[in-house]
């Protein structure tokens, strides 16, 4: 396991800390909620899992950075951060079901962390979401955690590489061919998409650099 006493680590702890403590209203209850401390490593803990190769903590980070330029067109950017940090909490490579689980890991923990229901509920709906990326043309928070999440394709051709060859990593257990197929099937779906992002940012910022990533990808799958 990573060790989660380095910098990157100790930065993303005390992100957060800060972030819960202004969802749950910026001051502690007459009642104090349970320390936030744990709740962070143990999601640390998570993102650091040994079959992770593009889904650790620096896509993590890289999420939380992309929302802190994306927080002005959220409605609750609170809590579209806490969906951050839970939307790839669960991750096997060979199941189906990990936003799901994600989401229910989210609302048992942040129910206990002292969110109103309503919030935990909003955080789980986010998390879902993350499983189709399609918001709905007025959903904000959607918006942006979909954007965000999605802003590695618009990387410089070399970021974007890597991140290729991290995510061909992760499937490691799949064959050249089926993964090659696969790949190349994902690819020509969000291609087909009349748009990837639906924030302005997003659209002004990341739609361009995104469709040529993936077009030169494809060419190089699928000759």
């Amino acid at each position: 396991m990573a060790d989660h006493d380095d910098e990157p680590h100790a930065a993303l702890r005390a992100r957060w800390h800060a972030t819960l403590l202004r969802a749950c209203g910026g001051a502690p209850d007459p009642a104090p909620a349970p320390d936030p401390a744990p709740y962070a490593d143990r999601l640390l803990a998570r993102w650091s899992e040994p079959q992770r190769k593009y889904h650790t903590t620096a896509h993590l980070a890289a999420v939380l950075d992309h929302l802190d330029v994306l927080a002005d067109h959220a409605d609750d950017p609170e809590l579209v951060r806490l969906a951050a940090w839970f939307h790839d909490a669960v991750y096997a490579p060979d199941r189906s079901e990990n936003e799901e689980r994600s989401a229910r890991l989210a609302e048992r923990a942040l129910s206990e962390a002292g969110l109103a229901q309503a919030q935990v509920a909003e955080v789980a709906r986010l998390v879902r979401l993350t499983v189709t990326h399609d918001p709905a043309e007025d959903d904000h928070n959607g918006e942006a955690l979909c954007d965000a999440d999605l802003a590695i394709l618009a990387a410089p051709s070399d970021a974007y590489a890597a991140y290729a060859a991290a995510v061909r990593e992760e499937y490691g257990f799949v064959p050249d061919e089926a993964f090659r197929q696969g790949r190349a099937d994902v690819l020509r779906q969000l291609l087909a998409l009349p748009r990837l992002f639906r924030t302005p940012y997003g659209a002004s910022h990341w739609e361009a650099p995104a469709r040529e990533n993936l077009a030169t990808e494809l060419a190089l799958l699928d000759p």
